[in-house]
């Protein structure tokens, strides 16, 4: 009795082979074959009975959104869908702390829209580069609205939020002021800028003639001791000692994605109102299509699934887009070659781009490349654009842009009564 139980308890340790899952596993044009691969561990067994990995299904997302190795082997599970070691678990980074800072690096933001760009983030990964070990914190300083939920993860240690409606806008004086109190309460290691149009370069500017101190323009190799900065439109290198006062270009340091960081408001003494000198009046309607599409920071690109053009054309002007298209619609006749999108067109930046009815072709790819958020609208749910979007509607694009243009106008209608209230 006892023999045949150790029999069955050596039988249970046996690994047992399913031919089936190791043959949906190696086919990719399997209909479960991505199902296959997740429930996987990346381990199979091949022809030859040796167990390879797969270096594909290895690995998890992080927080950030970027790929990182499964080293522990927290995620895996046998090929045939039997569990190893548990499921796949959201991994918690390490959090950074700054208990009681020697000094600052104040990171005045863009801020677009109220939330962190890239070239921010760029310019708060290179703040910690200074921090280099030290007890210091890095501070982000935003005005206005802030609707960014991660800053932690973008390396803020403290944060300074000043609102109010003199900040709103175009208001360099009232900014001005502030950043006089910040650095008169906290005097600063470094000011970092990003050397933008959003209104850095101005800020910077007018800080550096207001504290008597030389800024160091269009920088991109930072350290403690020397920068590294661009002159004669980009041709040729500067080197100089770093100053205190800096505009950063564009990819200037490696954004944060191993730490946390704590974000704790510091406060700071009252500021003194100023008066300013220019007053924003707010936006002035323009027409969205006068535009560069170079320059846009929306737009509404249309492709080989738009049949109904005139309200493509309707949708764009009531969202206050700029119209782009694909290859296939510029060749096609629909819309003019200046409007065409891609490596064989215009590269285009925008904030938004909102692609509909275009399936995702190399060149345009690589002409929405730096966009900031993508969205698609396609029937086709493996198309390359649904992909490389941020967010994907599956469906019709004439139901969707129409209920696009519904709720557009109803939201401007909303505010017009307000306006009207208010000024009543």
């Amino acid at each position: 009795m006892s023999d045949l139980s150790s029999k069955d308890s050596s039988l249970d340790n046996l690994f047992r082979r399913d031919p089936r899952a190791e043959w949906i596993a190696r086919n990719r044009l399997h209909p479960l074959h991505g199902e296959m691969l997740h429930a996987g561990s990346g381990e199979v067994r091949g022809p030859s009975g040796l167990l390879r990995k797969n270096p594909h299904v290895i690995g998890f997302i992080g927080p950030n959104g970027i790929k990182r190795i499964d080293r522990a082997n927290v995620s895996s599970a046998a090929v045939g869908g039997k569990k190893r070691s548990g499921e796949a678990k959201e991994v918690q980074l390490p959090l950074h702390i700054v208990e009681n800072p020697d000094f600052y690096i104040m990171v005045v933001a863009d801020m677009v829209g109220g939330r962190l760009t890239g070239h921010d983030k760029d310019i708060l990964g290179l703040a910690h580069q200074l921090v280099a070990r030290r007890n210091g914190a890095v501070t982000l300083v935003c005005f206005g609205e802030n609707k960014e939920t991660q800053c932690d993860l973008a390396g803020v240690d403290r944060l300074i939020h000043l609102e109010g409606a003199e900040y709103e806008g175009f208001a360099p004086e009232a900014r001005l002021t502030a950043l006089q109190k910040i650095e008169a309460q906290y005097k600063p290691h470094h000011w970092l800028f990003p050397d933008s149009v959003h209104g850095g370069t101005d800020l910077a500017c007018r800080l550096s003639a207001r504290l008597g101190e030389r800024l160091a323009a269009q920088a991109w190799q930072v350290n403690a001791e020397q920068t590294v900065c661009r002159g004669a439109s980009a041709s040729h290198d500067i080197l100089r000692d770093t100053p205190r006062i800096l505009t950063l270009m564009e990819e200037c340091g490696d954004a944060i994605d191993e730490t946390r960081h704590q974000v704790l408001p510091i406060s700071l003494d009252s500021i003194e109102q100023v008066s300013p000198a220019v007053v924003d009046k707010g936006l002035i309607a323009v027409d969205s299509n006068a535009v560069p599409l170079a320059e846009a920071e929306f737009i509404l690109s249309a492709g080989n699934g738009i049949h109904n053009w005139d309200q493509f054309h309707s949708t764009a002007a009531v969202l206050g887009a700029t119209e782009g298209a694909s290859r296939v619609a510029v060749d096609d006749g629909f819309m003019p070659r200046s409007r065409q999108v891609g490596a064989s067109g215009t590269w285009v930046t925008a904030r938004v781009y909102l692609a509909v009815g275009i399936s995702g072709a190399i060149q345009h790819m690589q002409g929405i490349g730096q966009c900031d958020k993508v969205i698609a609208i396609n029937t086709d749910a493996g198309c390359d654009m649904v992909k490389r979007a941020d967010l994907a509607v599956i469906a019709d694009s004439e139901e969707i842009l129409a209920e696009l243009t519904r709720l557009a106008q109803a939201y401007s209608s909303s505010k017009n009564q307000e306006e009207k209230s208010d000024a009543a």
